[in-house]
């Protein structure tokens, strides 16, 4: 005949019992469940005390079961050893869920991507979902762990750290054959990538040409995007000039695939950041590590040349 829950003893006294029982040592078990011997001797006199029965037989040097403990240990051991099973599986799954991150199409495809293959290496245990989204959401309902966003530091939301800002100037394929942007015939004589992704000043073509005194002046033609990235590639292929952003296409501009083209007076500035949001405070330990190698990077980002 079974009994109530409510009568079970505590979880805290069966496992005192299983372990003893498990070691035939008080001592034994005292180590495994990193408590004293008295503590242990405590919890077998609480579940003795609430039972009503002798569950070990003590002797000077060993214990054994009495027939009253040996029943019920057959029963604990196996029902402990299955709880153990299940959140050991629990914690498992916990560990492998992997840390997901989110942020825009043109910070993911050209900032994280390629630099991402070196943190896998350094934590091959840590598995990331990248979410590229130019939208803002919510992190805990969308299940997401760490956000970065892009925008002027003054309206960076509670807990957002920043990143890095951003630098803008105009930038072109070598086989353009530019190597600076200095003449207003230059521009007529050239197709301008125009980003429709952010109406900010700093990334008007028609700022950029006002500022070094060209106003009026027109290009042989322009090709318009929504997305930055797609914008970056169409530079690349020589497609026209573009105004790039320094702090995102850095190894673009080391390994040479793009060239950065001084123009004779300084052009607009931008007053935007990207900047990094965590939902949980603390994060897990694999979002943490994430996070801080995020930062480690953004800082190498904010401390190049531009």
């Amino acid at each position: 005949m079974s009994i109530s829950l409510s009568k079970i003893p505590s979880v805290d006294l069966l496992r005192g019992f299983v372990a003893v029982g498990r070691r035939m040592s008080i001592t034994l078990a005292a180590g495994d469940l990193f408590l004293t011997q008295s503590a242990v001797s405590r919890q077998i006199h609480g579940l003795e005390t609430a039972l009503g029965v002798k569950l070990f037989e003590r002797t000077h040097r060993a214990i054994r079961f009495t027939p009253e403990g040996e029943q019920l240990f057959v029963a604990a051991d196996s029902a402990i050893q299955q709880l153990q099973d299940a959140l050991g599986a629990l914690e498992d799954n916990i560990r492998r869920r992997p840390v997901t991150i989110t942020a825009s199409i043109g910070f993911v495809g050209l900032w994280l991507l390629p630099r991402l293959g070196l943190f896998q290496a350094e934590h091959p245990e840590i598995e990331v979902r990248i979410s590229a989204n130019n939208q803002i959401v919510d992190l805990r309902k969308e299940g997401l762990d760490i956000a970065i966003r892009f925008g002027e530091e003054r309206i960076m939301p509670l807990g957002a750290s920043r990143l890095f800002g951003e630098t803008v100037f105009p930038v072109a394929h070598p086989s353009l054959g530019m190597k600076r942007l200095d003449r207003p015939e230059l521009i007529e004589q050239s197709t301008l990538l125009e980003f429709e992704g952010d109406s900010s000043f700093a990334w008007q073509w028609s700022n950029w040409l006002e500022s070094q005194g060209w106003t009026g002046v027109k290009p042989k033609g322009i090709l318009r995007f929504n997305l930055y990235d797609q914008l970056i590639h169409a530079a690349v292929a020589g497609q026209g000039i573009a105004l790039g952003k320094g702090q995102i296409i850095g190894p673009m501009l080391a390994d040479g695939r793009l060239i950065a083209l001084p123009t004779p007076l300084p052009g607009p500035s931008s007053n935007k950041v990207y900047y990094l949001i965590q939902r949980d405070s603390p994060a897990s330990s694999q979002a943490q590590t994430l996070i801080d190698w995020i930062r480690t990077e953004a800082r190498v980002t904010d401390s190049a040349p531009a």
